[in-house]
């Protein structure tokens, strides 16, 4: 499910809560080792920093009156671009920086998670 469904409180509000998300696993693998702490940070940003952009090109492309079919070309275009940088992004913590697989995926996996859950528990508070 993508943040482009929610609403713009919504969606700050969900990145909000992936990056503390992030942070919280990288300091809790940090404590077995920093090279640890910086694998889980880095497979947390590659979960993040694509849905910041996502977020920041569906408010860019935001209009008042969207001609037909705009909208889902703009959704598609953001989802595209947000799938390969998450895989650039795990490539160069993987393959580049040498980040240990273990706290790199279930970080990732972690804000992905949380990508699903937060809105429910947001709407259902609101």
């Amino acid at each position: 499910m993508s943040l482009s469904l929610y609403s713009g409180k919504v969606a700050g509000k969900v990145l909000f809560i992936q990056l503390l998300s992030l942070l919280v696993f990288g300091a809790l693998f940090a404590l077995r080792s920093p090279q640890w702490g910086v694998s889980a940070v880095g497979g947390g940003l590659a979960a993040w920093l694509p849905n910041v952009f996502f977020v920041l090109f569906t408010w860019c492309h935001q209009v008042k009156v969207p001609a037909a079919g705009r909208v889902a070309w703009s959704f598609a275009i953001g989802e595209a671009l947000k799938v390969v940088a998450t895989i650039a992004l795990l490539i160069v913590a993987l393959g580049m920086f040498r980040a240990a697989f273990v706290p790199l995926g279930l970080t990732y996996l972690s804000v992905l998670i949380v990508q699903i859950l937060a809105p429910a528990v947001i709407n259902n508070k609101g």
